[in-house]
């Protein structure tokens, strides 16, 4: 009786589309936790850019730079502040509506891959994918460890989600 009542509610639920989506695997979890770890920062590098919008940002850079320490005469500070002071307003403003964009994207992903959804799985292909190319482009104009990590790493993830998908397909049909 009592396998009788639950097969007829699978039945109702499958009916009215209220299925629930399954776990994701330990991978996906992996890379949803990357994605929000990542979209978060965005987002406070998205509000630290707006806050410096009006403000003298070689007195920032110097500022920061005494509370954390560093030493003035360092050549990887001196290019932070030349990089720094070739930013003006509209750059900064450009910056920030940036960093706050991409932020929402991953943040988006994220979260979707943390609920299961599979809709956040294909977003993420798509969008991780649609970088690759931007990525390959700034390795042609010069090669860094760090840019070629991020390639690896992109790929890496559209491949292990398109396994994912495909592996999932039949089980995910409701």
């Amino acid at each position: 009786m009592k396998n009788c009542m639950v097969t007829q509610l699978r039945h109702k639920q499958q009916k009215h589309g209220m299925v629930q989506a399954a776990a994701p695997s330990a991978g996906v979890r992996l890379i949803a936790f990357f994605k929000l770890f990542k979209g978060l920062v965005l987002f406070a590098v998205g509000i630290g850019a707006a806050r410096l919008l009006h403000k003298d940002l070689a007195f920032e850079v110097e500022h920061w730079a005494d509370i954390f320490r560093v030493d003035p005469n360092n050549r990887y500070f001196h290019r932070l502040l030349e990089r720094f002071l070739s930013l003006d307003a509209r750059k900064l403003k450009e910056l920030s509506v940036g960093t706050f964009f991409y932020s929402a994207l991953l943040l988006t992903e994220g979260t979707g891959l943390v609920l299961g959804k599979r809709w956040a799985e294909y977003f993420t292909v798509v969008a991780t994918s649609s970088f690759i190319p931007l990525e390959v482009y700034e390795l042609t104009k010069r090669v860094s460890s760090a840019k070629l990590i991020v390639l690896l790493l992109n790929g890496a993830v559209v491949v292990y989600l398109v396994i994912e998908l495909f592996r999932n397909r039949k089980n995910r049909r409701a």
